[in-house]
């Protein structure tokens, strides 16, 4: 069987104020049925329209902190979501699980008590202060602390390692049917009375790590999600130029997270939360590139498989 990919969707890009070209904060990972979203800033719903992607589809909402730019976004979608359901378009069952720091229920309890909300999603709220935030058959989410203004949390969606069938052996030893399937799960097989151990017929391929670090200042939760991560989707605020007003703002410039993939042994860098001071994205990909060659800048609508 061949590796499922995972698909990134860039809904938002931007930083404290939307730009024309930049919306508030938001990252899709999708990867079998699980649509997990990462932030959720002001007008995603309308940026999901645009990339094709469904509301009612999201399974899991993952908040780093509750700064204005990663939460609006919230009654909004949650409101739609609960609409779709009550359209009966969706499965009528589901509950949405919320991801967050400490604070997160009462954050979202006094959210939805400022206006007149109506058909919101149910939901279940899980507070996160490090470690496994969620385990499932295939994946994990992993949480780590990060240093900024507010309580913040980072995040990295772990595909689990697989054993996969050595079709050329198997095929030598006559196996077919129920008994790679064993075997494939790491359970030695009898067969026609001689005994096949797992790890003779299989081999193991790595899960991915996709890593989520926004709003912070370099620290060892940071290094902890960006290790060995085939992704790195990781804030560049600024400029290394302006680092003073940076760290200020308990946030990161763009050499600081290339600093940071480069130590950590990561396969691709994506710069994101980018402040609307800069127009054009070249400046950020020469810093970017300077300090780690595989270095990308984020766009709204960008997508990106691994």
């Amino acid at each position: 069987s061949q590796p499922v990919m995972v698909e990134i969707t860039f809904l938002g890009t931007g930083c404290m104020q939307p730009t024309k070209t930049r919306n508030h904060a938001g990252v899709l990972l999708s990867y079998k049925k699980e649509n997990i979203l990462f932030d959720c800033g002001e007008g995603i719903q309308r940026q999901m329209r645009i990339a094709g992607v469904k509301p009612a589809k999201i399974t899991r909402l993952c908040i780093t902190h509750w700064h204005g730019d990663h939460v609006f976004g919230i009654p909004g979608l949650l409101s739609t979501m609960g609409a779709d359901r009550m359209s009966q378009e969706e499965d009528e069952e589901r509950i949405l699980h919320i991801y967050g720091p400490k604070g997160s229920k009462v954050y979202l309890t006094n959210l939805f008590k400022s206006f007149a909300a109506k058909d919101i999603i149910p939901y279940e709220v899980h507070e996160v202060v490090s470690g496994k935030a969620y385990e499932g058959e295939d994946f994990f989410l992993e949480v780590q602390k990060l240093e900024h203004s507010v309580t913040c949390i980072g995040y990295s969606f772990r595909e689990k390692d697989k054993l996969r069938i050595d079709v050329a052996k198997a095929k030598k030893l006559g196996l077919e049917g129920p008994i790679l399937g064993k075997l494939q799960q790491g359970q030695d097989v009898t067969v026609k009375g001689k005994k096949i151990k797992a790890k003779d017929v299989t081999y193991a391929t790595l899960g991915k790590k996709i890593s989520y670090v926004t709003d912070t200042v370099p620290c060892k939760g940071a290094d902890l999600l960006a290790k060995d991560a085939d992704l790195l989707i990781c804030e560049g605020t600024h400029l290394d130029e302006i680092r003073e007003k940076t760290e200020k703002s308990r946030h990161m410039t763009v050499r600081q997270a290339a600093l940071i993939a480069s130590e950590n042994n990561v396969q691709k860098l994506v710069i994101t939360h980018i402040s609307q001071r800069y127009k054009e994205p070249s400046e950020m990909i020469e810093e970017a590139r300077t300090y780690f060659d595989n270095s990308v800048v984020a766009e709204d609508f960008m997508k990106i498989k691994v």
